[in-house]
């Protein structure tokens, strides 16, 4: 949902593109299959710019606080309660970055920049009271078996109680999905150590998007029959990867997350990538497109053009993510 800066013609490998393209998928991925090797992993090194730059460092420092967290999962847990925003405010009263009720700032609240006061609002007090209350649910249930980083978010949810009661992460459907889905966001945060996993829909979104090849852009445009099957350039992506059963967010700052992020030279058919003005910050992505192999993607680019194919080494490129199912599925609706 944003402008490009700089363009090709709209024409440019169209016709004999599609025939390339496919070649691509099925050379690149094999080669991948190849490389791969089943690994993808987490680490304690953030994703760049996944962070807003304002709060990296906050996140680096305070997220290697104690060692039931990281950096990467300190930084998933904050998207998923207020999406970095420090003026949040829930229905439940839950205040900040960090989203803590009154109660709980009033026990677990540190001043974490030591002017003197804790301020709720204040993410240089906000964050490293996360990162505090984390740690202090860890050490309260470290005797328990299983993973402490587990055993440390059911806590976090159900309480310290009924994650001691149950000897580890407790039978509560509500529970249990808080810990997948804050693991899983932690992968879309850290920094890939190895290799990442080719996508197994990869092929099948790009096929999609390939079929649109020359359709008007619109503004908002999610393919409807109301807007004459018009897309805009995440409502394109989000179309081309639920057409595989995997359901994105329709922005494309969200859809950054939906996944591990592949270097430039590790790019393959299939992955997201996006562009922005602020590189240290993926909340200010403005345009998504489909990588397709060969520095060229499918995007659905600005108003009166078409989409098309367009090189993504322009200096506005910002990353990419390789998307997952799971990595869709563990991402919030709101934030």
């Amino acid at each position: 949902m944003t402008v490009r800066k700089a363009w090709i013609a709209g024409t440019v490998v169209v016709g004999s593109g599609l025939s390339f393209v496919m070649l691509l998928v099925v050379g690149v991925y094999l080669v991948a299959g190849d490389l791969a090797g089943g690994a993808g992993g987490g680490t304690k090194r953030l994703a760049k710019g996944s962070v807003p730059a304002a709060y990296q460092p906050l996140v680096q420092k305070w997220g290697n606080l104690c060692p039931a967290i990281n950096p990467a999962l300190l930084a998933a847990q904050l998207y998923q309660e207020s999406g970095f925003n420090p003026r949040a405010q829930s229905h439940a009263a839950a205040q900040g970055i960090a989203q803590f009720i009154p109660g709980t700032w009033a026990t677990h609240g540190v001043d974490g920049d030591g002017d003197g006061d804790r301020d709720v609002w204040d993410p240089n007090d906000a964050i490293p009271s996360a990162a505090s209350y984390d740690c202090s649910l860890a050490s309260y249930v470290k005797d328990v078996p299983g993973n402490p980083t587990e055993n440390m978010l059911a806590s976090y949810n159900a309480g310290a109680y009924a994650v001691i009661k149950y000897q580890g992460v407790p039978p509560y459907k509500e529970t249990q999905n808080y810990v997948r889905v804050i693991t899983t966001l932690e992968k879309s945060f850290a920094a890939p150590e190895t290799r990442v996993d080719p996508s197994e829909q990869a092929a099948g979104a790009i096929a999609y998007a390939q079929e649109k090849l020359g359709t008007l852009y619109l503004w908002g445009g999610n393919g409807t029959a109301e807007q004459g099957g018009r897309f805009d350039c995440s409502g394109l992506t989000k179309a081309a990867y639920e057409s595989v059963g995997i359901k994105l967010p329709r922005v494309a700052n969200d859809q950054y997350n939906a996944g591990p992020h592949p270097s430039r030279e590790e790019l393959l058919p299939g992955d997201l990538v996006f562009f922005s003005d602020d590189l240290t910050n993926s909340r200010a992505i403005r345009h998504v497109g489909m990588y397709v192999g060969g520095g060229y993607m499918i995007n659905a680019p600005r108003p009166g053009a078409v989409i098309r194919f367009d090189p993504i080494d322009t200096p506005d490129y910002f990353g990419a993510t390789r998307v997952t199912e799971d990595g869709a599925k563990a991402l919030p609706t709101t934030v």
